[in-house]
């Protein structure tokens, strides 16, 4: 059996991001599960199973526990799981497959994290998972130097290459003030962002996402069955996800500029939806935009930019928000946050509400949207998944 168009996203919720000083991790699932509810019409007594993407677990392994007591939801399963930034999306394609297995009518997947109570960063300040190849490295000294090499092999100085990435960052800056529940809401100008602090040469400070907490929901269920529920359910059109067994950093031949696991994972994805060119037949997408640079490279990794071009579209806008491709439309991980867990279901909120043009502020719908990808990467990084949805059913 074919996924494509036979699982249905029929609610979702999500929390606003940012220093959720006000709350605990209880309170923002509460919080993005019983919009989700009300967007679906369903209650607790209607979920079968929940999916959690949670990376940071308490001591105890209490996370999946977490989510179950706030819901107060009992006896059903719960499973969880820690897949760095891709756990929210991981989440959201285990309730797709148990749905699609027939195993449950209605499931939820649930993303969540609280990293602000304690500053803690969201990945770590210095890597350790492996003495050897992962000895005190951080995650804008490694993208730093994909940034470098992009330069040099492409043949941009480094003022050209900062600020071709800066004009990334310019573009989700301005999309976030749109975005009421985003983290950031602060305009910046190019100026600004060539001359903010440097945080790993040639990224500043404007090159970097901010870590948040918040928390994302959707409810799963048969597509032949949500129009029960609503009247305008989304549509499960393809997924991908890619796990590279070695460091990429540390593979002799890697090339710096380009990742198997965001090649593979948006080419399964593409095939499981019938897309043959990305570049005009995605409407909209939101992407892991955890260092500008990064942004940049998915834009060729998923065929929205040819090789090397990337630069070309930046510069025509072809990726704003009235551009022929809009990217990162709510601020991206850039602006509207990054809760690890919590994500990958926040940038599929987005999709879902654009695909419904019910998006929160009017002036960032995109016009004739009829199909949206939704991605995020993590790991070494080494882990990528890709989710494409649509709203009619084929």
């Amino acid at each position: 059996m074919s996924i494509k168009d036979q699982i249905a996203i029929a609610g979702m919720g999500c929390s606003k991001f940012g220093e959720r000083w006000d709350c605990g991790v209880s309170d923002l699932v509460v919080e993005s599960a019983y919009e989700a509810y009300a967007d679906a019409g369903v209650g607790p007594k209607d979920i079968q199973a929940v999916f959690v993407g949670q990376m940071y677990a308490p001591v105890g392994g209490l996370a999946g526990a977490q989510v179950i007591d706030a819901l107060k939801l009992k006896n059903i399963p719960v499973i969880r799981n820690e897949n760095w930034c891709c756990a929210g999306h991981v989440a959201l394609i285990s309730a797709i497959m148990a749905v699609a297995s027939g195993a449950y009518d209605v499931v939820m997947a649930i993303g969540v994290e609280k990293l602000k109570d304690t500053g803690f960063p969201g990945l770590g300040a210095g890597r350790g998972m492996n003495p050897v190849y992962e000895a005190r490295r951080t995650a804008p000294g490694s993208f730093s130097l994909i940034a470098t090499r992009y330069f040099e092999q492409y043949g941009l100085t480094l003022e050209e290459g900062k600020q071709t990435i800066g004009k990334i960052a310019v573009k989700n800056h301005k999309n976030g003030m749109l975005a009421p529940k985003a983290h950031f809401h602060k305009e910046i100008t190019l100026e600004e962002v060539m001359k903010a602090p440097i945080i790993a040469s040639p990224l500043g400070l404007f090159d970097c996402c901010g870590n948040s907490d918040g928390s994302a929901c959707a409810i799963i269920t048969r597509a032949d069955t949500a129009r029960k529920l609503r009247q305008d359910p989304i549509y499960v059109k393809g997924f991908g996800m890619s796990m590279d067994t070695v460091l990429p950093h540390s593979r002799p031949g890697f090339s710096w500029t380009s990742f198997d696991a965001l090649k593979t994972s948006s080419a399964k994805a593409y095939e499981m939806a019938g897309i043959k060119n990305p570049r005009t037949e995605i409407d909209v997408a939101e992407v892991h935009d955890c260092f500008t640079i990064t942004e940049m490279l998915i834009y060729e990794d998923f065929g929205f930019s040819a090789r090397g071009k990337a630069k070309e579209d930046i510069d025509a806008g072809f990726f704003e928000l009235n551009g022929g491709l809009p990217v990162n439309v709510d601020g991206g991980l850039k602006c509207f946050g990054h809760p690890v867990g919590a994500s990958g279901l926040r940038m599929t909120y987005e999709i879902y509400k654009q695909l419904q043009y019910k998006v929160d502020n009017p002036q960032r719908q995109v016009k004739d949207v009829s199909r949206g990808l939704s991605h995020t990467f993590g790991g070494g990084p080494q882990l990528s998944c890709v989710f494409i949805a649509g709203n009619e059913r084929g």
